[in-house]
């Protein structure tokens, strides 16, 4: 028996194939055998390999007919060898001539079941230097022994970070490992990544493993072959694709076989790794005209989600790589298409798996990564746009506000402290040359101040991030402070007020000078008269300030004393400190008023003042621009003049924005409500009800539409629902989307707030269906199952409304010539209610938009507003909901009065989910926060009474009662409403002392709610 068998596998070497047999023979370790297993080539392998035969009698030729592939070949040569350890040779390599002695004498002393040599490397057909030398670094770092399961654990589990390579060309296996392991793996054919299959198995049987990479015998040309990163077409990647899914295939079978979940688990990390390099030949080797066919291949292969990570594993690295660099986006760069591609490969939200998370783990950084890129790319593009403007009008701000569509408005961050965050779009005061220090007590004239020493233009301006010019030729009301007021900064304000860059400059050519219009303080600003009296009349500005700051200017500036004093006696003035001037007027303005300043601040202490009171010089700067502008019109500069009115914008703020949930190992389950500050108690209640009765295998995306939630309420409102990590709570302010509609109720019980859900279609972009639930309702049910219902092409899912059924059969009621008339409805018994709705918002985004719904909305004749419009426009896409999902408690004894008039299936039905509510809705005015003996209000105090808002639901039941309450309930005996210890005695004791009447009405109402005599 020799001690070393050597396989080589052959198929059409011809041209290697000599000097690999030669570097055999030539080995100084004679006690070898060589087995060449010809795999049916078709080129002069079988001549070259008969002839080293019968020269050398330790090789011997194995043929294959017809050919097998490289894993039948070498599991041919496996059974053939009859040495005590056997190695695997391609016949494209050779080894040096001491090889085989090296390992002979590492066994000697390490006499395991597999032992790790090294490799020399040799580039071949032109491969990269820098690739051939990080090829031959992994391969050649030195691995601690190992045995058992760690053998295998090292080189296939995620976990251990894949420490060890799977080469099968670089072990020495002894030789009865090797043959038990062949037998054990599959006969079928495999394709390239077969080292790893085979790697696998035999590492699983192996018990002992040893590395020697300081034996580098074997010398592997890298390039020849398959290896390396020569083109290949789409065509060959798609073969690729299935010997890879053939290999993992295979894997998986055999850790089934071996019943291991440790196995399995390796099997699984074979896969990913092996995923990624067959992932790499599509970044490296697919020309980028193919790429899009060949990833169709890879995704029929292994699915949406294992390919689509791929593709983002690549936009996520090349990104970082570039922000890293400090680099853009290069026109010609690859990697917006990558991106668009992986955009393109969906992942259903509903279908949670391993693949499913790690692939929107990876398209979460991916993105994230590439938005910052992208970001920082446009706003070097703009910056570059901005510095070759001759007209520049800064735009001061301190807060992330929304800009216009221009590269004349340029916006100018201050206040930054050591840490702030910085605006990437905006430009910062505390660049180059500065006083940025000093925006605590100058405001916008650090910005002016920057400009000043670091801007080259031909015209600078000045404005703030909510006041603007009106450069329009429209005049336009202004409020008592002469502003303009309006709410957003968007496109349609740009309109009004010819706030384009066109107009902009057409305007500006026009003037030396433009400032806000010098109003008569006698008519605005509380009509004080004169710019002195204004001043004192502001109660935190000291009125010696303004005495020493005209001293100061009297004295460097005798030739405005005569300026200064007709404007602090005059009754005009303009504001903001707003203007646009010519290059050198404003270089001469800011050298004459920034050394004021800096004398007035040298004889300043300012260690008393307030808050405000440490603007002074900003307030001075006003007054001062004014004094300047007086003096050049007395001396007849020859300056032209422009006055542009000032539009305050309200709400210069970006919209909100609802980003996805970074929840990938649960199904979600978006959940909206609509809400204002006085109804937060309510709200809280029914969000309890719904998260208390959840599926805890679902995550709930709640969702709070509101305007004017206050934000004390919202933070005891989070710190509440805390208790549930299967939950988000956001709130989502939509004072934005509902301007310019003129939206009323024509019901006392409904508010506003009514109509948010036609906002959702639009605030939730990233969900094709949403619950909506009204905050007056109680969940005992599983809201999950409510949402998995399937609305197949219906655009929402709704119970019936048996209060309006019942109004349709009213005798001489005029509901059904409304339904019929008013509303269009082709059958009015197919009304629903709209409390409890299931969205299907793909399907309304595509059917109407956010406009179309407001504007139905709007239609003063409709009774119920919201739900009115939803059943005219949604009649005939309505799915009816089982009625337990929504069933209206009797309100005022309507079940008896009204309901009952319904059809009668209808009735039925309705009665019979009495018994089984999944959903309890308190619609209409009888409310359990007003009347606490109201149908089903004792489920609702269940959970009522364990939300952080308890106490003030009974202080509106006490409000709602106190006058109706009789003198008779306060009776001398009774058990204990409220105990001696109960947290809610401090809420109530202040309110309603011992003894009062609005102690025992509250006490009165306590035990009706707590069921005590």
């Amino acid at each position: 028996m020799p001690k070393i068998s050597i396989v080589i596998p052959a198929y059409n070497v011809g041209s290697y194939l000599q000097e690999c047999l030669d570097s055999v023979r030539n080995q100084t370790f004679s006690d070898i055998e060589a087995i060449v297993v010809n795999d049916a080539s078709t080129d002069d392998v079988a001549q070259i390999a008969e002839a080293a035969a019968t020269q050398d009698p330790r090789i011997r030729v194995i043929a294959n007919n017809p050919n097998m592939g490289t894993h039948r070949t070498r599991m041919a040569g496996a059974e053939a060898a009859t040495g005590e350890y056997t190695f695997f040779l391609d016949g494209d390599d050779a080894l040096k001539p001491d090889m085989c002695e090296q390992l002979v004498q590492e066994l000697s002393q390490h006499p395991v079941d597999i032992l790790h040599y090294g490799l020399t490397v040799i580039g071949a057909n032109d491969l990269l230097q820098s690739e051939q030398e990080a090829f031959e670094a992994f391969n050649n770092t030195e691995i601690p022994d190992s045995s058992g399961e760690d053998i295998v654990r090292d080189i296939f589990d995620e976990s251990r970070g894949y420490k060890v390579d799977w080469r099968v060309t670089q072990r020495l296996y002894k030789t009865s490992i090797l043959k038990q392991a062949f037998a054990a793996m599959t006969k079928d054919r495999l394709g390239r990544s077969q080292d790893g299959y085979e790697c696998f198995v035999v590492s699983a049987f192996a018990k002992t493993y040893h590395s020697c990479k300081h034996c580098r015998g074997y010398v592997y040309y890298y390039g020849r072959g398959i290896s390396g990163t020569n083109t290949i077409s789409a065509k060959k990647y798609a073969k690729y694709c299935e010997h890879f899914k053939a290999d993992f295939d295979a894997s998986y079978e055999f850790a089934d076989a071996q019943h291991s979940d440790m196995l399995r688990s390796c099997a699984q990390g074979f896969q990913r790794k092996a995923t990624e390099i067959l992932a790499n030949d599509w970044a490296v080797r697919i020309p980028e005209d193919e790429k899009a066919e060949a990833l169709e291949s890879m995704q029929e292969v292994f699915g949406p989600a294992i390919t689509g990570r791929e593709i983002y594993r690549f936009v996520r690295d090349k990104a970082y790589a570039l922000l890293s660099a400090d680099q853009l986006i290069a026109p010609d760069d690859t990697l917006p298409n990558w991106l668009a591609m992986a955009n393109a490969i969906t992942v259903p939200a509903d279908q949670i798996s391993e693949d499913s998370i790690r692939f929107h783990e990876m398209k979460q950084v991916a993105t994230h990564h590439m938005s910052e890129l992208t970001e920082k790319t446009c706003n070097t593009e703009t910056f570059q746009k901005y510095n070759e403007q001759r007209i520049r009008l800064f735009v001061t701000t301190h807060k992330n506000v929304d800009t216009f569509d221009s590269v004349i408005m340029q916006p100018v961050q201050v206040g930054l402290r050591e840490g702030s965050y910085r605006f990437p779009w905006a430009f910062h005061d505390d660049d180059g040359e500065n006083i940025s220090e000093r925006n605590p007590r100058y405001c916008e004239l650090t910005t002016q101040y920057w400009a000043w020493k670091n801007i080259n233009a031909d015209y600078y301006g000045f404005c703030h991030y909510r006041r603007y010019f009106d450069f329009s030729e429209t005049p336009h009301e202004e409020n008592p402070y002469g502003e303009i007021m309006d709410d957003y900064i968007d496109a349609k304000a740009a309109r009004k007020y010819g706030l384009n860059d066109a107009n902009i400059a057409k305007v500006v050519k026009q003037y030396d000078v433009i400032t806000t219009p010098f109003g008569n303080l006698e008519e605005i600003i509380d009509k004080h008269g004169t710019p002195r009296a204004l001043w004192e009349a502001a109660p935190l500005l000291y009125d010696d300030d303004l005495k020493r700051c005209y001293q100061i200017l009297c004295s460097m500036y005798p030739d405005y004393k005569e300026d200064a004093k007709a404007f602090f006696e005059g009754n005009k003035a303009c504001f903001c400190n707003m203007f646009i001037m010519k290059r050198e007027i404003f270089f001469d303005y800011c050298s004459w008023m920034f050394p004021i300043l800096e004398e007035f601040d040298r004889n300043t202490d300012y260690s008393h003042y307030s808050r405000e009171a440490l603007r002074t010089p900003g307030h001075l700067s006003e007054r001062l621009l004014n004094i300047y502008l007086l003096h050049h019109k007395r001396v007849d500069s020859n300056w032209r003049f422009k006055e542009l009115q000032c539009v305050h914008f309200t709400n210069p703020e970006p919209a909100e924005e609802l980003k996805p949930l970074d929840v990938f190992d649960k199904p979600i389950v978006p959940v909206v409500f609509a809400a204002d500050d006085n109804y937060v108690p309510q709200l809280t209640t029914t969000v309890y009800s719904a998260m208390k009765n959840a599926d805890p295998s679902y995550f709930y995306d709640v969702v709070v539409l509101q305007r004017d939630i206050a934000g004390d309420k919202q933070e005891r409102m989070w710190r509440f629902f805390e208790q549930f990590p299967n939950m988000s709570l956001r709130f989502l302010n939509v004072k934005r989307e509902l301007s310019g509609y003129d939206l009323s109720t024509n019901n006392a019980h409904i508010s506003i707030e009514t109509y948010y859900r036609f906002l959702i279609q639009q605030l939730l972009p990233n969900y094709d269906k949403v619950l909506y639930l009204d905050s007056d309702i109680i969940i005992v049910g599983d809201i999950a199952k409510l949402y998995d219902i399937d609305l197949q092409d219906n655009l929402l899912g709704a119970v019936r409304d048996i209060d309006f059924l019942g109004n349709l059969n009213v005798k001489h009621g005029k509901r059904m010539s409304y339904a019929k008339d008013v509303l269009k409805m082709k059958n009015p018994y197919d009304y629903f209610q709209a409390g409890v709705l299931v969205l299907n918002t793909k399907g309304m985004r595509n059917r109407y938009s956010i406009g179309q719904w407001l504007t139905y909305a709007s239609n003063p004749n409709y009774i119920y507003n919201d739900q009115d419009v939803l059943n005219a426009y949604c009649e005939g896409k309505v799915l009816y909901l089982p009625w337990e999902w929504n069933v209206v408690h009797d309100c005022g004894g309507r079940v008896g009065s009204l309901f009952t008039q319904a059809p009668n299936d209808v009735y039925d039905a309705y009665v019979k989910s009495r018994s089984n509510p999944q959903i309890i809705h308190y619609a209409g005015y009888q409310k359990p926060w007003v009347d606490p003996d109201c149908d089903y209000a004792s489920m609702y105090w269940d959970y009522a009474r364990e939300t952080p808002f308890y106490e003030r639901l009974i202080k509106r039941v006490i409000l709602a009662n106190e006058p109706q309450i009789p003198e008779e309930v306060f009776l001398p005996n009774h058990e204990r409403a409220v105990g001696e210890d109960n947290p809610i005695r401090k809420f109530v004791d202040p309110l309603m002392p011992i003894g009062s009447r609005r102690r025992d009405v509250l006490k009165a109402v306590a035990r009706v709610i707590r069921g005590r005599r």
